[in-house]
């Protein structure tokens, strides 16, 4: 099937989002590893087809030009972080229900979906830091409990669509494992945090705690070692806040 490409909606460092009609076409930079394609799509499909969360639908997978794609649903809305943006005064609001939205995907269970503890194994492994803290967070990740809840990997405020009705949907499946809901937390406190948020990041902790009965001192012993795994050699983006966190292992 032959796509429009003259409508981006977003670019990225290795791929370039348009639209469609009522099609969203990700299409990836030339020599995007393969395995990394069907990985996200299989990764979309297991999430897709396991929970009754409101997605975007996969449609195929394919190549334009010699590149990658994944095509599917186009979501009409507006980003949660624009609307957060352009209504500051209800920046509580909007948070309540970014809380609630995140409390729901940890309600549920996807079983095949790769173990988050064993990405982050891996992850740690090829991280940018010296052996001693390398040691350090391996120790600490694997006290942590083995848990099986559904974590999106990459859950901030630009992947939530709003319609026109005030339904929601949850876009960026890619990074989505199983494992401990208190990683995922972290995940999304440090994205608040390397975005400028550091207040609002606070606050965000603060209400996610509160309202799904998540211990703070359980969650900010992950935020060291989901800091770390991101620390990939070469990339300098965010290094600095991101080492800061790392550097705190005992935040508490």
């Amino acid at each position: 099937m032959k796509y429009n490409l003259t409508e981006p909606i977003a670019e990225r460092k290795t791929k370039t989002v348009y639209k469609d009609g009522d099609k969203t076409i990700k299409l990836f930079i030339e020599n995007y590893s393969k395995a990394a394609i069907l990985n996200e799509a299989l990764i979309q499909s297991r999430v897709e087809e396991s929970t009754d969360l409101k997605i975007s639908k996969l449609i195929e997978v394919t190549k334009i030009e010699n590149r990658w794609a994944l095509v599917t649903e186009f979501i009409e809305g507006t980003p949660l972080d624009v609307l957060m943006k352009e209504h500051p005064e209800k920046e509580d609001e909007y948070l309540k229900l970014f809380v609630d939205i995140q409390l729901e995907i940890m309600s549920k269970k996807v079983p095949l979906l790769n173990r988050l503890k064993d990405k982050y194994r891996r992850k740690l492994a090829e991280a940018d830091i010296d052996d001693n803290t390398r040691y350090e967070l391996l120790q600490r990740l694997e006290g942590t409990k083995n848990h099986d809840k559904l974590c999106h990997g990459d859950f901030n405020p630009s992947n939530v669509i709003i319609d026109a009705n005030g339904e929601y949907s949850i876009i960026d499946w890619a990074h989505a494992t199983q494992g401990n809901a208190s990683a995922d937390v972290a995940k999304t406190f440090l994205l608040f945090s390397v975005n400028g948020h550091a207040e609002l990041a606070e606050k965000y902790l603060n209400m996610i705690t509160e309202k799904g009965g998540l211990e703070k001192r359980g969650i900010q012993r992950w935020i060291p070692i989901v800091a770390a795994v991101q620390l990939k050699k070469g990339e300098v983006e965010d290094r600095k806040t991101l080492e800061k966190w790392v550097d705190v292992v005992d935040y508490e």
